[in-house]
């Protein structure tokens, strides 16, 4: 069975460690592919932050925005190898839904992708309060952020810890939702496939 208090304490972990030194997988079995889901994550968050910047040129957006692109793709190919895990974790122990069972309308692995996000964001808001440049009023709101943050954050993993009993006991059905994306497709995107036969014009 999956436990999700061991994933969200990677989670805690990792983007403590990250911040450090350099990013690192060293897990193995389910929690492999979820770290490498949260590598993911703490790439994209950071890309987002540096997309911000006052300072940053166009020329340096235009380069963050393209790596954004490929850690969105990425993670959200990563969410679906979590969900595939779990379907083959099934399979191996031939568990099969219930007649009747139900099926949520989030899979297992779009809740550990908002985890990790919550692990990132709890982070961040817990680095604002070391800050020494800051007013009474800004760690008040901090605070009260770090605390809402907390209260989701049970609240996601309690419920993601019953929708995988739930799924191993046969009363929920889980199946993967693909992504699909299709601005990175270049048979798909507009932009993409009509500068391809453009060019071949020439």
């Amino acid at each position: 069975m999956i436990d999700v208090d061991e994933i969200m304490k990677l989670h805690a972990a990792t983007v403590a460690a990250w911040h450090l030194d350099p990013i690192l997988n060293d897990q193995t079995g389910f929690l492999e592919l979820v770290c490498q889901q949260h590598i993911f994550n703490f790439e994209l968050w950071h890309q987002e932050d540096i997309a911000r910047s006052p300072e940053a040129s166009d020329a340096e957006i235009a380069q963050v925005k393209r790596r954004i692109d490929k850690f969105n793709q990425q993670r959200n190919d990563a969410i679906e190898k979590l969900d595939d895990a779990i379907t083959e974790m099934l399979r191996q122990l031939q568990v099969t839904p219930k007649a009747g069972a139900r099926q949520n309308t989030e899979t297992p692995g779009s809740t550990i992708d908002r985890l990790s996000i919550m692990a990132l964001r709890l982070y961040h808001y817990e680095e604002q309060i070391e800050r020494s440049d800051v007013d009474v009023s800004h760690l008040d709101k901090v605070g009260a952020r770090i605390q809402m943050c907390r209260e989701q954050q049970r609240d996601l993993g309690n419920g993601l810890q019953e929708l995988l009993s739930d799924i191993f006991a046969g009363e929920k059905r889980h199946k993967t939702y693909r992504q699909m994306k299709m601005y990175n497709d270049a048979s798909l995107n507009p932009y993409l496939y009509k500068q391809k036969k453009a060019v071949g014009v020439e």
